[in-house]
């Protein structure tokens, strides 16, 4: 399993959010940015409003885990940012992955 690159600049995330487009569903939100070059990075955003610390860190381990088994399916140059929302506690990681697997097709970064 190859590792996939990740987000930790915030111009990155700033930039994403900007010039990106957003896809919504109940569980997250999508930015995606087309970038000319440098592959895919991913970004997870969880705010205040989904919880304590613990309830923050369960919502990105399951979007992580989702992303990781739609991670091989992706292509082109993309920065991806994942804003979690309340709802994402209350799913399983599978579930969060077809969720995110239709935002991704719909912004045209899977294949």
């Amino acid at each position: 399993m190859a590792k996939y690159a990740v987000i930790k600049q915030n111009y990155e995330f700033r930039r994403a959010y900007h010039r990106g487009k957003s896809f919504v569903s109940p569980y997250l939100v999508a930015y995606c940015f087309k970038k000319r070059y440098g592959g895919i990075k991913m970004g997870i955003t969880s705010g205040k409003k989904i919880g304590n610390a613990v309830a923050r860190n369960r919502s990105r381990r399951i979007i992580r885990e989702a992303y990781r088994s739609i991670y091989p399916e992706l292509s082109g140059n993309w920065d991806i940012v994942f804003v979690a929302r309340t709802a994402v506690l209350y799913k399983k990681s599978t579930y969060i992955a077809a969720v995110m697997r239709k935002q991704l097709r719909e912004a045209g970064v899977l294949n």
